[in-house]
């Protein structure tokens, strides 16, 4: 039996994205309850030289987004990448799950031999069938960012768990 190259990456993003949604929920209720400064919270991060949780929760939507419009054809979305608040960051949640449901089951499926060349920002460019984008690129650097943001989230103290992180399972 085979699997679909939509059905391992739309509904995936989608229920993976909401559960980001409602961790982010769950960290703005513990903020305001502890009177931290969102800012402060958005600026925390595992490690000095990795990304804040402001820039995963982009980092996720990039890699959800930009993966379903290569693999569709479609015209990625753009971001200004400015979100400063957990509220800015939900509705850019909100927009890249919009985006996905314009995505439809026929634009992605068979599109595992697709050609794709990606130019990165240093100007490196590098090619990509429409299976290794999405097996060994986009799901890997999804599932990386969608973690560690649960992850500071949860190591700054905020009572979220692993159903938080999986959202609700698509039907």
């Amino acid at each position: 039996m085979s699997v679909s190259m939509y059905t391992v990456s739309i509904p995936v993003f989608m229920q993976h994205l909401n559960g980001l949604s409602t961790v982010l929920d769950k960290a703005a209720a513990w903020a305001a309850a502890r009177k931290v400064n969102e800012a402060d919270l958005l600026n925390m991060r595992l490690s000095p030289d990795m990304y804040n949780l402001a820039r995963q929760v982009r980092a996720a939507t990039d890699h959800a987004a930009n993966a379903a419009g290569r693999l569709a054809g479609k015209e990625l979305p753009k971001f200004a990448n400015d979100e400063t608040t957990i509220g800015q960051l939900k509705d850019r949640i909100a927009k890249t799950i919009e985006y996905l449901k314009s995505v439809k089951q026929n634009e992605v499926d068979g599109t595992e031999g697709k050609d794709i060349s990606i130019t990165f920002p240093n100007g490196n460019t590098r090619q990509f069938t429409g299976q290794s984008l999405l097996l060994g690129n986009s799901l890997p650097n999804f599932w990386f960012h969608t973690t560690t943001a649960y992850d500071i989230v949860r190591h700054c103290g905020v009572e979220v768990g692993k159903r938080d992180f999986m959202g609700t399972p698509p039907a």
